[in-house]
């Protein structure tokens, strides 16, 4: 008469399943957080090298983000754009959240010529 009832198993899996459906929307939520991150680091990135395009032919026109590391990282979770075309004086870059990220609660996050970080909410940088 060793081992386990079916009660003892079912309250078992009752247990498991309670706690999965408290861990898994937070593990969720840590995944996009990191992944928003990350994407403020990568506008970071491409803001400096608009710079460097600027400091080299004294124009943000005609530039064009380069395809760097962080970018290709990200490829699935967000779209990296220029919003609207930079002329001579002004660029703003954003990241447009897609795929498994699409249900991030920050939304589009951009950054400007001089630095200036939006998202939806004030929180997200």
């Amino acid at each position: 008469m060793r081992g386990f009832t079916l009660i003892e198993l079912m309250v078992v899996v009752v247990i498991i399943a309670i706690l999965t459906m408290i861990a898994y929307p937070n593990y969720t939520e840590q995944v996009r957080k990191s992944r928003r991150g990350t994407a403020q680091g990568c506008l970071m990135e491409l803001a400096q090298f608009m710079e460097r395009y600027y400091t080299t032919n004294m124009t943000y026109k005609n530039a064009a983000l380069p395809n760097t590391d962080c970018r290709s990282e990200l490829t699935n979770f967000y779209t990296f754009s220029f919003s609207g075309t930079p002329n001579a004086t002004k660029f703003t870059i954003q990241a447009t959240p897609k795929g498994a990220q699409a249900g991030d609660r920050c939304g589009t996050m951009t950054i400007n010529q001089l630095g200036t970080k939006t998202a939806n909410k004030n929180d997200c940088w």
